[in-house]
């Protein structure tokens, strides 16, 4: 196809969101970005929000920058985002509620009292889904145990994305791998756990239709058309879950490899044709989250960048503005396995005090405290290698093989340190690239809706056309794995 086909790619993520346009022709990709804006939570006196009409705000400067950047209009737009959180509209579609963020407190203890009334295998095997207390499933439990009005007057349950492709288009559907992030959707009947569901005694009928990854949801709606000159723009459900659009990224020539998904979020694991629900699986508390095509991503949400990214917040309020290059050229001269953290640790979740955290996890555990920013940020790094190490190990073991390569997407591919740290501690090689992976991801699955680009494989052949990697070998083998029986041996004094 000789034509230059131009779509836009709307990206956010917890720390900030992005639009970027992206130019496809002849088998090739080119994307530039034409809008940033952090995201910026609210606290209110009933928590922790997303402030989702900023957000929508964004989203359509995002649309008009790139309609004006481009001499010729863009086909399609679409949307990705985080998973778990989500809206509740009432009869008149209105908003029953700010939307909460999912690291507010609202959740503490629920995951436990759901338990009582529903055993946690019976949830697993209708679920296939990672336990973690801000899951979906437990966010529409709290409200329901304070009796919330919220609750009582939903008509329709929306995700994030599927909540702002709802203003935009005005169609109120769900897509497949925003879905599956919620602990409420049933891999095995391809529809909402709806058994489960009733059980738990949370309303079923607010729960849309779920739509493929790469459907055409429509056209903008009239009154964002005129206000972003985009007219006859379409809108299209991409993979919505952001993690789902950087898997399509990954530019793998074979099958059988791992991947990791580097940001906020760390996201380790392989792509499977049907969801992996066993006792060992749950055991080890891996989940199943869908991609485009109808596959799904075997993997565990691991605690990530965020705790770095905490770290330099608590030293930006306390007078000292530090970029991450000066914080990693920091962790690189610092001296080596001083200590370790276990990056899941239940205060590393949630905001505030991160270096001070850091501390006394390591004070608590009888390892030496670090003092300098260089040694914190080298902790956490080396810590994160050794997690991935971990959870690489129990992939390998339920898969059955040894994996040769990790690729590894996602900004977290600019922190080179990291990178050497991961292929180090899995004594394995791996390739990092693309970096943009989730909104070159949501773009390839435009393609794929408008008709461009046929199949999966199609997509990755253009990644691997358009974008550089990297290769990372391993190194001091020996040294490496010593400091990972030291970092099993502190997870085992939790």
């Amino acid at each position: 196809m000789g034509e230059t086909i131009n779509v836009i790619a709307i990206d956010m993520g917890a720390e900030s969101g992005r639009a970027i346009v992206g130019q496809y022709s002849q088998g090739k990709l080119s994307i530039e970005e034409v809008h940033r804006y952090p995201n910026i939570s609210v606290r209110l006196p009933d928590g922790l929000h997303w402030d989702l009409p900023y957000l929508f705000n964004q989203l359509k400067i995002g649309i008009r920058n790139a309609v004006a950047k481009l001499d010729q209009l863009p086909v399609s737009v679409g949307l990705d985002t985080w998973g778990v959180d989500h809206g509740l509209l009432d009869q008149n579609g209105s908003l029953t509620f700010l939307p909460f963020h999912y690291r507010d407190n609202r959740t503490d203890g629920i995951m436990e009292e759901v338990f009582d009334l529903v055993p946690r295998s019976r949830i697993y095997q209708n679920t296939g889904l990672q336990f973690l207390q801000f899951n979906t499933l437990y966010q529409l439990m709290a409200l329901k145990k304070c009796n919330s009005p919220a609750l009582q007057s939903a008509v329709h349950f929306l995700t994030i994305p599927d909540l702002l492709n709802y203003w935009l288009t005005g169609k109120k559907v769900c897509e497949f791998s925003i879905a599956t992030t919620t602990q409420c959707y049933d891999p095995i009947k391809n529809d909402w756990a709806r058994e489960l569901l009733l059980e738990l005694g949370i309303p079923v009928h607010i729960f849309p239709e779920i739509v493929p990854a790469c459907s055409l949801l429509g056209d903008l709606l009239p009154y964002i058309a005129e206000e972003t000159g985009a007219f006859g723009l379409k809108v299209i459900a991409p993979a919505c879950h952001d993690t789902g659009s950087a898997v399509l990224s990954v530019p793998a020539e074979e099958s059988g490899v791992a991947f990791l998904s580097s940001g906020t979020w760390s996201l380790i694991g392989m792509e499977v044709d049907k969801p992996i629900i066993t006792d060992q699986s749950l055991a080890m508390n891996f989940t199943n989250e869908g991609c485009v095509g109808g596959h799904f991503r075997f993997l565990k949400n691991i605690t990530g960048l965020w705790i770095v990214q905490e770290c330099r917040r608590y030293w930006a309020t306390h007078g000292e503005e530090i970029n991450y290059t000066d914080l990693t050229r920091m962790a690189e001269e610092a001296a080596p396995s001083i200590a370790f953290i276990d990056t899941d640790y239940q205060e590393f979740l949630k905001p505030g005090d991160m270096p001070i955290k850091v501390q006394k996890f390591c004070r608590e555990t009888g390892q030496k405290v670090p003092e300098t920013k260089g040694e914190i940020v080298r902790i956490i790094l080396e810590s994160l290698a050794l997690k991935y190490k971990e959870e690489f190990t129990n992939i390998e073991q339920m898969a059955g093989n040894r994996i040769e390569t990790m690729h590894i997407v996602g900004g977290g591919t600019q922190n080179l340190l990291l990178n050497q740290f991961t292929a180090n501690a899995l004594n394995r090689k791996v390739i990092t690239g693309p970096v943009e992976a989730t909104a070159i991801g949501n773009i390839l699955g435009q393609l794929m809706a408008l008709g461009v680009l046929s199949s999966t494989d199609e997509a990755r052949e253009v990644v691997r056309n358009s974008f550089d990697t990297q290769v990372y070998t391993p190194s001091n083998i020996s040294g490496w794995e010593a400091s990972y029986e030291r970092y099993l041996s502190i997870r085992k004094l939790e």
